[in-house]
Formats: C-alpha cells, structure tokens, sequence
C-alpha cells in the first residue's frame, strides 16, 4: 500500500514536470516559426483614401489617465471629419465628470468626440464595445484602454495593411512608458516583450491564429460584425473574438514596428488582478471555442496545436503548484524509480537549465545593447512568474468550476517616472484571501528547502530556493504595496511590516533544528514474536500513518488559515465595505444604516498593532468615532435637506468616514501579523518539523533494523 501511494505521487510528480516541459517548448516552437515565416507588407494609403475611422475609448473609473488618453487621441495625424471618438465611460465615481468636461472641451475644437455613458455595467467593457458599435460610423474601429498613449502616426501605419480585404485586423506593439520604475514594472515589461517580439511576431509570419491583445488595435468593422460581434461570456473578451474571426477565414496581422506606450501596473495587487483576469478567461475561451476549433477541418494540424497550447497554457499554474507540494513529500519516501530515474532528471534539466539559457541567449540577440539590463530582468520574471503561481492557478479553477467573476479592472494611477506616487491616491488595492494562501506555500517552500538539506539531496535545493522566493517576493510587495501613504505617517511608521515578523518567526523555528538525532543500535531486533515480515508490515503501517499526519497538518494550517480569515479579516473587509457605501449614500438616514452595519462587525476593543500601537488603528477609537458619526447623521438629517448647511454638513461627514476607513484598510494587515497568529504559525511549523524528524528517525530505525 505505502508502495502504491509512493508510485501515485511520483508518478503525478513527473506527469506535472512533463506538462511543464512541453508547455516551455512552446516557446522554441514558436522561435522555428519565426525563422521561416515571412512579414506581411502594406501599401500607403493617401490622403484621399483615408476612410472614415471610430476610435473607442473604454473607460471605468480611470480618474488619473482619461485626459492623457483623450488628448493622445485628439492630437492623431488624421483629418477631423474622417474620425470619430467614442467615449466609452462607465465610470461610478468622480472621474464621469472630469471626462466629460474632456470631451465637451474637445467638440468645442471642432472634433467628432461622444460621450457614450450606460446605466448598468452589463457585459463590463465587452458590453461597453458592443454598445459603441451600434452607434460607430467608421468603416474601421481603433480600441485603446484608459493606461494607453497613441502616437500621432498611428492610425495612418496600422490602415496600410487594409488594402487586403481578407484582413479583419492590426495589432500593434505594446511599449512601456513606466518600464524602470520598479523591479514589478521591469518583470512585466520584458515579459509582454517576448510575447509581442517572438509569439505574435511568429504567429503574423505563419499561418498561425494571432490574438488581439485588447488595446492598440485596429479592427474592420465588417470583420467585428461576421464574427457575431463582442461577446460577454468570457473576461477575455478580445481573445474571443480573434479567436472567432480567424475561425471564420480572417486574417488578423501584428506589426511590431507601430508601438503604443502603456502604463505597467505598479502595484503587485493590481498586476495579480490582471494576470488572474487573464488567466481565467483565457481557461473560459478554451472551454468554449476547443472543441470546435479542433474539430474544424480547414484549420491546419499545427495551427490548432499552437491555439491548443494558447488556449490552455495556464494550466502550468497548476501544475506547477502541484510538483511544489509533491516535491518535499517525495523526498520522505523510499520510491527508488523517483530516485534514480532518468525522465524526472530530464525533465528539470530542460525546466531549470535550458530555458533559462536559451531565454539569455535570445535576450542577448533582441537587446544586444541593453542585454544586460534585460537580463537581470528576466531573473526577476522568474521570480514573478512563479509568485503568481497560486493567483493564477485559482484563477483557473474559478473558470473550470464556472464561477463568474466582476470584470474587475487594472488600477492605473498616471505614473510614468520612478519619482511619481501612487500610494496615496485612490484605486489602491488590499491584499485579499489569496494572500494568506500565498503566506502558506512561502512557509512550505521554506520547509521544503530544510527538507532537501536534511534529506541529502542538496542538488534540488535551487529549484525549491527560486520557486519560494518568487513567492516570498510577491508574497511581500501584496502586503507592502496594500498600505496606503498617508501625509501624517512617519517614515519608521511605514517601515513595520506584518511579513518581517512572520519571516522572523519562521527563521526561529527552523533555526532550531540542529540535525538528525543519533540512533542507539542497542535493542534491535528483540521484539519477541515478531518475524522479519512481520516487522516490515508493521513499518509500512508507521510510515503511512506518519504521511497521513504530516498531510494533516499541512492541511490543517491551510484551514486554520482560511478560518481565521473568515472570523477576523472578512468581518473588516466587509466593515470597510459598509463604510464605502457610506461615503457614497446621499442620505443621513442611509448613511446612518451603513455606519451601523459597519460597526457591528468590527471589534468593540484592541489594537491589532501589537508592536507599535496607533491611535489610527485602535478600535475603541475607532467605535467611538461611528459612535460620533452617527450622532451626526441624525442631526443633518433634521436640516433642511438639499441646502446649503445640509449638503456641506453631509460632505463633511462622508469625508470623516473615508478617514476611518482608510484607518481599518491599515488595520487589516496587522490583523494577520497579531501575535496569536504568529504564535499559532510558530506552533504550526514545529509540529510539521517534528513530524518530518520523527519520519527520518523512523525510516532510519527501520533501515537499521533490516540490517541487524
């Protein structure tokens, strides 16, 4: 039985190193592609061809970069009657009223700019697309998101590969106003990078399906139409409907000459938001349009194996978390195929050696002047690729298991230079559930590397080291970068983090591991009754017994964690949601109703700053100011309503409670880091590092035992 359940996780180990391997030949077949494909050329287009164009411009609270974007559109080398702007705002916050004074003072220049405003978000921005095509005039639509900056040039370059009526599609290069402004932004940029410069570059030489990227585009509107138009169903929406018009006979082109500079998330919670929007809706798309683009019989074989790879390549997610886990448990094991096999070995030669030097090698030949720079950051890629993992690999479930999620946007707060702030500024997002996940699997990774040290098996240790600091690394900035700067903060205020006090914890609970405890050899082999066989029955009992334990516990922490994030963290985040309704009601009586609500879910007393305690962040302060307020709700709602003294007495009230909000938001991380939980993880992993002890002494007694 202990054999069997060695085999299984062996054998789900390789099957998940084998996934991972093929999914990164991907890459080298794609770079074949590129070298035998051949670029699709344009024809210039003059004056008097240049056709009527519907530029739109989806935006949703985008306070910062919509006058940025406007403006970049206004300035377009491209005459005015040929060219309508559409205005796409679903914005629900302050922004609506800044765009719109954007574009009223555009139509006043004399261009043919609409601001197009729904009621309801349906169908987020896909539904936003489809409305504006109801009302486009233009024989073709260019779409660009709220973080994008058009070159004036743009649209003249992109309408030269038009002149083939078989083309439904431009795509253009995505370039980086903000690519130095932090090792995130860099990982980032050197990431979408390699896929304009080598995927879509290989895919536009091919016959291969190029997918539009959802921003920087040009599309014919003929083509928007015949592929049934923007669907909904899915949040990548524009992978969607690429993926329908070339399985209708267009052809879609990228030219990597026309570049579009866009703003890269500079908050880790803002790019795992995108990357977890990605991968899930690209999990959605393969579960929709797989089975008949694999069925089609006028797509190539290795076309629909290249979309097979696109559709599904998130799945390495997955995998990857999968031979994280298994890695450490397969090393307490005796399976000799495990061990001496050459297919495990293979695998991770080609997973941790040639990819990384193939990928240095062709950073070298794309950046021979800035290869340097570019390598250093692929090594920070690497280490955001793998602190994704658990985003993602949730993100994908989600999608299997057919949850629909909001459409929830990227924050971009308008920074371009390494001096900008952003922390400050509204749209800046906490660190959520997945978060505590992503504390786990660090702890594990750290575990697991005292496990490849203790074990003997020293020549893993670099695997288990880059996979657990890109999950230490982003694992950090998720809780760092959820902390708002305020005016009044101090500097050595900022600097006390809950992750130093858990990675502190941690290091003294490992740290006191001194070694394998000696076995005395006296007694061995005296049990009375008990023969040879016997012994060994009852060892493979022990030992699974003691598997099941050190599973147990493992699983156990991941509920203990979950746990308490549904009894202390959820309650804030759910009175902080209570607060923002507040702030937004534009009645006393409601505002009073949701202060209520808020309160009830915070504690009465305490102050989760055990270290350090703040007035900001203590809670009977922090009940006796919505004590306050709703005093204060009652008195405005005894005022004349909608005068003067009534609608300033009101502002004043929502901006209080934004105040106290902003208060529990800097509370809640401390709330993770309060010393029962640390004491609790400390107790958590002495008792995973006991087991593992007990494990090795076990296995030793045994071995010992046989011998004698």
């Amino acid at each position: 039985m202990s054999v069997g359940v060695d085999y299984f996780l062996s054998t789900a180990f390789l099957f998940a190193a084998w996934t991972l391997t093929l999914y990164s030949l991907n890459f080298f077949f794609l770079l074949y592609y590129l070298s035998r494909g051949k670029r699709a050329k344009g024809n210039e287009v003059s004056i008097s061809q240049l056709p009527m164009v519907t530029i739109q411009l989806p935006l949703y609270n985008e306070k910062y970069v919509s006058s940025r974007l406007i403006d970049a559109v206004c300035n377009m080398d491209y005459p005015k009657d040929r060219l309508e702007i559409q205005v796409l705002d679903d914005s629900e916050d302050d922004s609506r009223e800044a765009v719109l004074a954007s574009v009223q003072k555009k139509r006043l220049k004399g261009f043919n700019i609409h601001h197009i405003s729904r009621r309801e978000r349906s169908g987020f921005k896909a539904g936003a697309l489809r409305m504006g095509m109801q009302y486009a005039k233009g024989e073709f639509i260019a779409i660009f998101d709220a973080d994008f900056v058009p070159p004036p040039e743009f649209l003249k370059k992109s309408l030269r590969y038009f002149s083939d009526s078989r083309v439904g599609l431009v795509q253009s290069r995505w370039g980086h106003m903000n690519e130095n402004y932090s090792t995130l932004t860099e990982a980032q940029a050197l990431s979408l990078d390699l896929h304009f410069l080598i995927e879509q570059n290989a895919k536009n030489s091919t016959h291969l399906f190029v997918n539009f990227n959802g921003t920087a585009g040009v599309w014919r509107t003929s083509c928007i139409k015949d592929a049934g138009g923007w669907h909904t169903g899915t949040l990548v929406e524009d992978m969607d409907l690429s993926f329908r018009a070339q399985m209708k006979g267009w052809r879609l082109l990228f030219d990597k000459d026309i570049v579009v500079s866009g703003e890269l998330p500079v908050q880790m919670n803002a790019a795992k938001r995108q990357q977890f929007r990605w991968a899930k809706g690209t999990t959605q798309l393969a579960l929709k349009l797989l089975g008949e683009l694999l069925l089609s019989k006028r797509i190539p074989v290795d076309t629909k194996f290249q979309a097979f790879i696109q559709l599904t390549r998130h799945v390495i997610y997955p995998m990857f978390l999968a031979q994280f886990i298994l890695f450490p448990i397969l090393l307490n094991t005796d399976n000799t195929p495990y061990r001496m096999a050459f297919s495990p070995f293979l695998g991770l030669f080609f997973y941790m050696l040639l990819g990384p030097v193939a990928y240095l090698y062709i950073i070298r030949r794309l950046w021979p002047k800035r290869w340097a720079s570019k390598a250093r950051q692929y090594w920070i890629l690497l280490f955001f690729a793998t602190g994704i993992s658990v985003n993602n690999t949730i993100a994908v479930f989600d999608a299997i298991l057919g949850k629909r999620n909001e459409f929830l946007r990227t924050p971009k707060f308008g920074v371009v230079k390494r001096s900008d702030r952003w922390r400050d500024k509204d749209y800046v997002l906490p660190f959520n559930r997945t978060t505590l996940l992503e504390i786990f699997f660090s702890l594990y990774g750290c575990l697991s590397a005292f496990i490849c040290i203790y074990s003997g098996s020293i020549s893993f240790l670099p695997i288990i080291l880059l996979q657990t600091i890109g999950l230490i690394y982003v694992t950090y900035l998720s809780i760092v970068d959820s902390r708002k700067k305020l005016p009044t903060m101090s500097k050595g205020r900022r600097e006390i983090t809950r992750p130093q006090n858990l990675t502190s914890s941690t290091s003294e609970n490992i740290s006191n591991i001194n070694g394998e405890v000696p076995i005395s050899r006296r007694g061995k082999n005296t049990i009375p009754g008990f023969h040879l066989s016997h012994r060994r029955a009852w060892n493979a009992v022990i030992s699974k017994a003691m598997l099941l334990v050190f599973l147990m516990l493992l699983a156990g922490g991941a509920i203990a964690a979950i746990y308490g994030y549904q009894y202390s963290i959820y309650p804030l985040d759910k009175s902080a949601g209570y607060l923002s309704r507040a702030q937004a009601a534009q009645s006393p009586h409601l505002v009073f109703l949701y202060l209520n609500n808020a309160k009830e879910l915070i504690p009465p007393d305490g102050n989760p700053v055990w270290t350090f305690p703040n007035p900001r962040t203590d809670f009977t302060l922090i009940s006796h100011d919505i004590d306050s307020m709703q005093e204060r709700a009652l008195t405005i709602s005894g005022l004349e309503p909608q005068s003067a003294e009534y609608n300033t007495a009101l502002e004043d009230l929502h901006s209080s409670i934004r105040i106290i909000e902003m208060n529990l938001i800097e509370a809640q991380p401390y709330v993770y880091g309060s010393l029962n939980n640390i004491i609790f993880t400390g107790i958590w992993i002495g008792l995973i590092l006991l087991t593992y002890n007990l494990i090795s002494r076990m296995r030793r007694k045994f071995r010992e035992t046989e011998l004698s």
